[in-house]
């Protein structure tokens, strides 16, 4: 009561906000009269010109007044279009680093030209960030001609460009992409070996265009770039055929849809395991043996596989391979794969080829990696239902613009009917009733599946129309373009499109690109353009007079965004329209969240069959539901957040160093305080301080000294002198390998040991940082059972995250001491970049093997460095030591001490 009446007094927050913008808005016009007086060459120098300014000390605040006015100027000379002042004041909302909310069709992209020129004059690189490969190149050749005709360079990122041609784009003033590449390209740079083979530069500033679906929707997974691991094809397809027989019994597993999980029941456990057995699956032991392990792994994955995702919803078969459906978009999710083996036991299910599973080279979250721009912004049409999110995840602000004209469209109650086919029959009359008085209608629907049913009644209507989903992915920019013309039916899964305006009477830049594409004779050509435009303009308002552009959603999303972005598509720019949701108590939302209440509640009202009930309360509830939904959502993504953090530090301290070793000329100072940092605890270990020389373990430390750096010693003679005690042992041990280094050096030359020392640090060090995030994901998998233990499962996995990470540090020191001091030469054999590990990228993770001889990068013919390390390949044999060498350093040792085989058997030292 107090609130509403304070706001109604002073203003909301965003009001307050708003009026500061606006007070600047005045002093830009005021300048529009000078701007248009000057020539064209006049106005592109003004940048040097505020360049200077800035070179002077000048702030981007001080010149923002002219500069926007000099991009407005520039926009209606080369575009034709003007920023209107509401889009001056969401400029100025996005140089300060927040949201700015802007309805659909207010233009959005125009209005980000205004904060990246006037960013882009410091010189250090401005990101503009979009959904896809499609939009990331029309808005930098629609909005490239604005920065061209000002004298700036622009650039765009997009999947599938070589490196030299990425290393370009980055270096112009402004660079347009997907939040995937420009993701994936950090993850790359630092798995480079040299400086100048990185693509990206620093980062300075960011706008993020439909930021609520990148920041929030697709923030939920890891990017993650993966490498080959051991193929394991044969068990996802022998453990498929076992599961597709198991989950035909519905008392053989528990289904949770609210938490989309899935578990076996004790049943279902018992038979599987005797499915499994006569299968030949399982040879020995029972189901939870642990070197049965893996077989579980698989067992759980497929049992996921076949009752947690179902194909033309979650994923299409095309083309022989499983393909991810972005569940906000519709759109296929190229190249990206599910993590942990998932997608493996869909390609089983679907009966695809199994592509070999991989292991994490790289990983990072989208909100660990947006927030290493200093400054960040976000635009999009939906954004104040998550601005809690965006707040204490990003530290970003929302501010709501106002419309350039009010909006007219009429969004009415929902309809709920008892079934699913109710519904869709009542869609089906009310669009064949639109279409008939040459009203266009969009179809918002949840997944291909349903949008298919509706296709089919509407074919049985024989209502012309145009489906867009996953399946019809290329021809998404053409149909929506058209979604606007007389009588058009549209039907859209989740949206697919945005970016896109929906014109009413159809797109007129697209339809005169087409018609008049083969038309080459002038007059014929000026002939069919004034027919095409006066046609467009007849269209317009007969879509108008019919009431605008009608917005039908087949179902409640479980975020109000969806619905919100699917009723934007109309009335824009003050264009009439309509928008309506029709819900049955089948639909997922309704089932798992409270159909059984309402379902009692409409057989007591007495709803009879093909008839729905409408009232506000209805759209009351609704959105109560979904204010739930929305909020576990954000708890389970603040969740992963807080355990990423804790790999994001020790990400960003091993990144930094990696950079450092990569930017000395030399490290041989840092691998000799390596070998000290391990020989010190090594001979500490074997002779304490203060202890008897009886007590000495010196033959223990001599087999030490030789396992770790190849050097024999008569450690134990010298331990038999006079006077001589731990520090004694320990600098006669440090002088010989010592010397024995600088021979080495010697023999090689200073110039090659430089660089061997260089290549040898930094591949150990990727070898080892592979190796971490491998434990690292083995321990965020069980850290939750903790809890059982009245432990707080976070405090307990940055305690152990961090132990191992110090762990990780000494093993790196450990092996960089032992490699070099083995490294040999194979003079025939010339130098070589290391060989580049075939890298998957999804939003999940793999790995590349250690490299047994070392591929050290440089220039021309020098030998090539062959070590001594053994090549894990050959197979390990528990009872033949000689072969445990091939053991994987993470896994158990051969000789069944139950330690894994770094600290058992591998130890180095």
């Amino acid at each position: 009561m107090l609130a509403s009446i304070a706001r109604a007094i002073f203003g909301s927050s965003n009001d307050r906000s708003l009026k500061g913008y606006q007070r600047r808005v005045p002093a830009i016009n005021a300048l529009e009269d000078g701007m248009k007086a000057l020539t064209d060459a006049a106005l592109a120098a003004k940048t040097v010109e505020f360049r200077a300014r800035l070179a002077d000390g000048a702030t981007l605040d001080d010149l923002l007044t002219e500069a926007f006015a000099v991009v407005r100027e520039a926009s209606r000379r080369t575009l034709g279009q003007r920023h209107f002042d509401v889009q001056l004041v969401g400029g100025m909302v996005l140089h300060d680093g927040k949201i700015s909310e802007m309805k659909t069709g207010e233009g959005k992209t125009l209005v980000a030209t205004l904060p990246v020129y006037l960013n882009a004059l410091a010189g250090q690189g401005v990101h503009v960030v979009t959904v896809n490969d499609y939009l990331a190149r029309r808005d930098a050749d629609w909005m490239g001609q604005v920065y061209n005709f000002l004298g700036l360079s622009y650039g765009v990122i997009v999947h599938g460009q070589d490196e030299d041609t990425k290393r370009v784009q980055y270096a112009a003033d402004i660079t347009y992409g997907t939040n995937n590449e420009f993701g994936f390209d950090y993850l790359r740079d630092n798995m480079k070996y040299r400086l100048e083979d990185m693509v990206q530069r620093e980062f300075s500033y960011a706008i993020v265009d439909e930021v609520d679906s990148i920041l929030i929707d697709e923030a939920r997974t890891p990017l993650i770039i993966s490498g080959p691991a051991e193929d394991s094809s044969d068990l996802y397809r022998q453990v498929d055929l076992v599961v597709k027989e198991l989950v035909k019994d519905p008392e053989t597993y528990e289904k949770d849809e609210k938490f989309k999980t899935v578990s076996l029941t004790e049943p279902g456990s018992e038979t599987v395991e005797e499915m499994l057995k006569q299968a030949e699956v399982l040879t020995e032991g029972n189901l939870y043996d642990i070197f049965n392990v893996s077989v579980v792994h698989h067992v759980q994955q497929s049992v996921r596989a076949h009752t947690l995702f179902a194909r033309d919803v979650d994923y299409i078969v095309r083309d022989d391979q499983v393909i991810i459906i972005d569940e906000f978009t519709g759109r296929m999710m190229q190249g990206r794969r599910y993590s942990e083996g998932l997608h493996q036991a869909l390609e089983a299910k679907e009966h695809v080829t199994v592509q070999a599973e991989n292991q994490t080279l790289a990983s990072i979250t989208f909100q660990n990696y947006f927030r290493l721009y200093p400054k960040l912004a976000g635009m999009t049409g939906t954004a104040l239902t998550e601005a809690d999110e965006f707040a204490e995840i990003y530290k970003l602000d929302v501010l709501e613009i106002p419309t350039n004209v009010p909006v007219t469209r009429k969004d009415e109650d929902d309809e709920v009917y008892r079934s699913a086919m109710e519904k869709y029959e009542a869609v089906a009359v009310l669009i064949a009733e639109a279409r008939e008085k040459g009203q266009p209608v969009l179809v918002g629907t949840t997944s291909i599946e349903k949008s298919e049913t509706i296709s089919n009644l509407l074919k049985q209507k024989k209502v012309p129309h145009a489906v867009l989903n996953a399946r019809f992915h290329e021809q998404e920019a053409g149909i929506v373009s058209q979604a606007g013309a007389p009588g058009a039916v549209t039907i859209a899964t989740n949206m697919a499109g945005r970016g896109t305006d929906i014109k009413l009477g159809g797109n007129l830049d697209v339809r005169l690109a087409r018609e008049l594409a083969g038309i080459e004779d002038p007059d014929a050509r000026a002939r069919r353009e004034a027919e095409i435009r006066e046609e467009n303009a007849a269209a317009h308002q007969a879509v108008k007079d019919a009431g605008g552009l009608f917005v039908i959603g087949t179902e409640r999303h479980e975020s109000r965004r969806i619905d919100n972005q699917l009723r934007g598509r109309s009335g824009r720019q003050g264009d009439p329209g309509r928008s309506r949701f029709f819900l049955s108590l089948e639909d997922d939302l309704m089932r798992i969240f409270g159909s059984d209440r309402m379902g009692g509640m409409l057989q007591r009202l007495g709803l009879k069959e093909g008839e729905a009930i409408v009232h506000p309360w209805i759209n009351k509830a609704l959105e109560k539901a979904q204010k739930k939904v929305e909020a576990r959502n954000f708890d389970t993504r603040k969740n992963v957040l807080k355990y990423d953090d804790v790999m994001n530090a020790q990400r960003k301290e091993l990144y930094a160093q990696r950079k450092e070793f990569m930017t000395l000329t030399e490290v041989t100072e840092t691998v000799a305080d390596m070998r000290q940092d391990v020989l010190a605890p090594m001979v500490a270990a074997r002779v304490p301080e203060k202890a008897f020389s009886e007590q000495w373990q010196l033959a223990e430390l001599a087999a030490d000294v030789e396992r770790l750096f190849n050097l024999a010693l008569p450690i134990e003679e010298w331990g038999q002198e006079d006077g001589i005690d731990e520090t004694g042992l320990r600098e006669r041990i440090d002088a010989a390998v010592e010397q024995m280094m600088a021979a080495k050096a010697a023999n090689m030359g200073p110039d090659l040991m430089r660089f061997i020392e260089k290549s040898l640090l930094i591949q150990t060090l990727d070898a080892v940082w592979k190796e971490h995030l491998y434990a690292l994901d083995h321990l965020r998998q069980g850290i939750g059972l903790r809890a059982y233990g009245q432990r707080d499962p976070l405090n307990e996995y940055k305690s152990e995250a961090f132990a191992m990470f110090n762990a990780m540090l000494g093993e790196l020191k450990e092996r960089v001491s032992s490699l070099l001091a083995r490294v040999e030469l194979a003079p025939d054999q010339p130098l070589a970049p290391p060989p580049m590990t075939r890298m998957v990228e999804s939003h999940a993770e793999p790995e590349s093997a250690m490299m047994s001889d070392l591929a050290l990068a440089e220039p021309t013919a020098a030998p090539r460095v062959v070590t001594a390390a053994p090549i894990r390949t050959a197979a390990v044999d528990p009872a033949d030591q000689s072969t445990w060498a091939a053991t994987p350093r993470n896994a158990p040792c051969p000789c069944g001490s139950g330690k894994k085989y770094k600290h058992c058997h591998g130890r180095l030292a």
